[in-house]
Formats: structure tokens, sequence, C-alpha cells
């Protein structure tokens, strides 16, 4: 609660928590502010104090007032480029309305709004991805001899090579035929999904990317000057009919797609609709990425566009960040032939080469079955999490608008949670709204949880009460 000092009346207060989080991008550009009366109740203040804060920070530049709408937080001019006239790109027409701003998970993963668990995370907790064989893994890798031998030459350009072979016959148990010479490792999965865009794409291409989908990659896309074409993610794969139409009317490049425990719906994808979109891609001449970052919590056989394909229009990226090392940063792509080598040109310009003997010590995780044991523990322990957060869900009055599966949940709240993220703030939680997962910009009812971080019912609890307030 605010609190009146004698070195800060409760308008600077409140005008400078708001200013804390639009900075940290935790209220995005675009972003509607309470109503005066709103947040007047919420702050347990007086709506002239309310005015006042607003007033403060309209005068910093922060928000704009809207007439009969309300206060808005400001585009920022540092956080996008110069546009005029007819050289405006068409991406932004899709874009430019990004309901939050997407680093702002990310930026919660590393400066958390509190030390609760945080229902809005994309990823494990750290307590679950302590192992003691990484460890051992590290001082294999950087023993004294081998420790200067990697520090003073630069690594292989595509990777290590023992790595790549360890990622070979792993890709192999996946059904998917990659030689170790098809395979590139990047910095995280993240950038092998960058090569791979600033490779096949120019600015204006049009680009089909999954929706719901992942904030990051609409954000990624946008600031590339990507035409992004929203496709409808359903329970058995991407809507066909939608891309078709795409496909005669834009001429799209490439299709960027999570076949298995989608993010957010946790959807897989079904053989048939993996069929019909790989002819798609053959008659249109569209490359696909296939994003496999949940590949580890997934079971071997789930269909994967890539085994389909044979690497022939599909690049496979995935990394062990999400299940092993987050701090490593670790990914790697397997691509077809004739890509290998444009890849790793861009790959080259971007970063030279990938630490060496972080790849070697992951090498020796997979190779002396850490890795694959490990990974069956998390999804024990994951499984248990799913159930016990399900049922707090559904016993505060949620709906799940897709069957619990994987990492996330896909929740039905009733009310628009971009509203109530703001609320959850207050309360320490970051809370990842519907809104964010669509290119677009709407008011949305449903929201994102990590089953992991939401099994404790006291989050819940405050989680019900702001949304019955809200109704």
């Amino acid at each position: 609660m605010l609190v009146k000092t004698a070195s800060q009346s409760l308008s600077e207060q409140l005008c400078a928590r708001f200013a804390d989080r639009i900075r940290c991008h935790l209220l995005a550009p675009g972003a509607r502010l309470p109503s005066v009366r709103l947040c007047a109740g919420q702050q347990g203040v007086s709506v002239s104090t309310v005015v006042a804060a607003y007033d403060q920070l309209q005068a910093q530049g922060l928000v704009v007032a809207q007439k009969n709408r309300g206060f808005f937080v400001r585009e920022w001019a540092s956080n996008r480029p110069f546009v005029q006239g007819a050289r405006k790109h068409a991406a932004t027409e899709n874009i430019a309305n990004s309901p939050a701003d997407a680093p702002a998970l990310i930026r919660g993963m590393f400066h958390p709004v509190s030390n609760k668990p945080q229902p809005g995370m994309g990823v494990f907790p750290a307590d679950w991805l302590h192992t003691s064989f990484l460890p051992a893994a590290v001082r294999k890798a950087t023993s004294a001899g081998a420790l200067r031998e990697l520090s003073l030459h630069y690594g292989e350009p595509q990777g290590d090579s023992g790595l790549r072979r360890a990622l070979a016959q792993r890709l192999g148990a996946l059904n998917i035929p990659a030689e170790p010479g098809q395979i590139i490792t990047t910095v995280g999965a993240t950038q092998a999904l960058d090569i791979i865009s600033r490779t096949l794409l120019r600015a204006g291409d049009c680009v089909m990317v999954e929706e719901p989908g992942w904030a990051v990659e609409f954000a990624r896309l946008n600031a590339l000057g990507m035409r992004i074409l929203p496709v409808p993610r359903r329970s058995d794969g991407p809507d066909l009919a939608v891309m078709a139409q795409y496909c005669e009317l834009h001429a799209p490049k490439l299709f960027v797609s999570v076949s298995v425990f989608h993010n957010p719906t946790g959807h897989c994808l079904a053989p048939g609709s993996a069929h019909r979109l790989l002819q798609l891609a053959g008659a249109h001449q569209f490359h696909i990425v296939e994003d496999d970052t949940y590949s580890h919590l997934a079971p071997d056989h789930a269909t994967r566009l890539c085994a389909l394909d044979g690497l022939q229009r599909a690049i496979y990226v995935s990394g062990f960040s999400k299940i092993l090392a987050p701090g490593w940063r670790v990914g790697f792509m397997a691509a077809p032939p004739e890509l290998v080598e444009p890849l790793l040109n861009t790959k080259l310009l971007a970063t030279l080469t990938t630490p060496a003997f972080l790849e070697k010590a992951l090498a020796w995780c997979i190779d002396q079955g850490q890795l694959r044991r490990h990974a069956e523990r998390i999804r024990s322990r994951l499984d248990q999490a799913r159930a016990r957060s399900t049922r707090l869900a559904l016993a505060h009055g949620c709906s799940f608008a897709a069957e619990p599966a994987g990492l996330f949940g896909w929740v039905e709240t009733g009310v628009d949670t971009e509203l109530l993220a703001q609320r959850l703030l207050d309360e320490g939680y970051l809370l990842a709204p519907g809104a964010l997962f669509y290119a677009a910009r709407a008011p949305c009812s449903l929201m994102r949880i990590n089953f992991a971080t939401t099994q404790d019912a006291a989050f819940w609890a405050v989680f019900a009460r702001l949304r019955d307030a809200m109704g």
C-alpha cells in the first residue's frame, strides 16, 4: 500500500510505481492504465491522487491521454524505427499493436517481480534443473590441457563434432535423418530461428506463424521487417485452409511451427495434418521451420514434420535451455544439405563460433545417458505438477481451452487478463495474458500458466479474489 511520507507524496509514489513498470517493459506500449476510479479503489487513494499521478506520467512522456478512452502507455520512438508515408512496412499492420512488450516475460526471468513462484514464466524453476552431473561434465571438458586448447582457439564453425554426432543419433531416435554435417550449433534455439530468418528472408517477405503463438517470435520477425501472417492453431495442427489462402494471395516464404507441445496451447500435431501441410509446402515452395524446443518433454513417437519430410523443405530447431542448463545457451538446427552453407555463413557473421567447452560438456551428458535420465525425472515431476495445477485452476472457477499437456496450460478466466495482469503485479505475480500470444492487439480472457510454478494454492486464492473483483 502507498503511505505518504515527508519526502514523497502519494501521487509521486503512484507515478513512480507506474513509471518503473513502463521502463521495465512490464507495461507495454499501447497498454491501457486502469481507469482513474478503478485505480483509486485498487490503491486505496483518492481520485485526485490518481489524476495527479497520471498527469505526472503524461508530463514525463510515458503515457498519453485519449479523450473518453483513458490513459495509454506511449509508444517510445526509441523502441521502433522511423517510418513515413508509403515507406511504412506492411509488417507493422499486424504487429504494431502487439498487446504486450514481448521481452517483458523474458525480463521477468532475469529480474523477478518477487520471490513468489511466477505463473507467467516460460521455464522450469531453477531447483528443478539442479543436477550433480553438470559439474562433472564441465570438469571433463575443462581439464588443464583441454581448457587451454579450447580457450586459445576458435571452435569448429558448425559446432563441436562430438556434439553433432550425438545430436545426429538423438535425431535418428526421432526418425529424423540428419547427418552430423547437416547440424549447426547455435547460442540457444532462439539464435537458430534468427539465423534461419536472416538467411531465407528479406524485409517485406511474408511469414506464416501459428496463432496463438510465441510472443517473442512475433516481435523478432517484426523487428526484421517481415510481414506476419497469423495461422490459427487447432488441436490437430495449423488451419490449412487459412494457409492455402495465404499461399494464393501472398506467396509466403516460410512457416514457423511448434509441432509438439505447442506454446501456449500444449497441442500436438496430428499425422494427417502433417502430411497435408507438407503437400502444401511442396506445392507452393515455402520452407517450414519446426521449433521442437520441448522435445525432451514429449515421447519420441510424437509426430514431427521433419521426420515425415526427411529434411527436404523443413528445418529442425531445438535446444537444451528448457530442460538442462539455461545459462549454457546451447541450441542447434538440422537443415537440408543445400541450406547448410548459407545458414553457416549467417552464423559466422553473427557469432563466428559457439563455446566449444560447453558443447563438449553437453556431448558428454548425452553420451553417458545423463541427459536422458534427467529428462525422465523432469517429465515425472511435471506430470504431478500438471495434475495439481489443473485441479487448483478448476477449483477456482477456470476452465481449459486446450487439454492440459506439456509445460503450459491455456486457461479461460472469464475476464480481460491484460487488466488482471496489472492487478497481479501489485501482489508480486507476473502473469502471461492471452493477448500476448496474438499478432494483433485485442482483449482476451485467456492466460498461459506454467504448470511447474502454479502449484501454490496461495496464488490461486489471490487470482480468484482479483478476478472476482473485476467481475
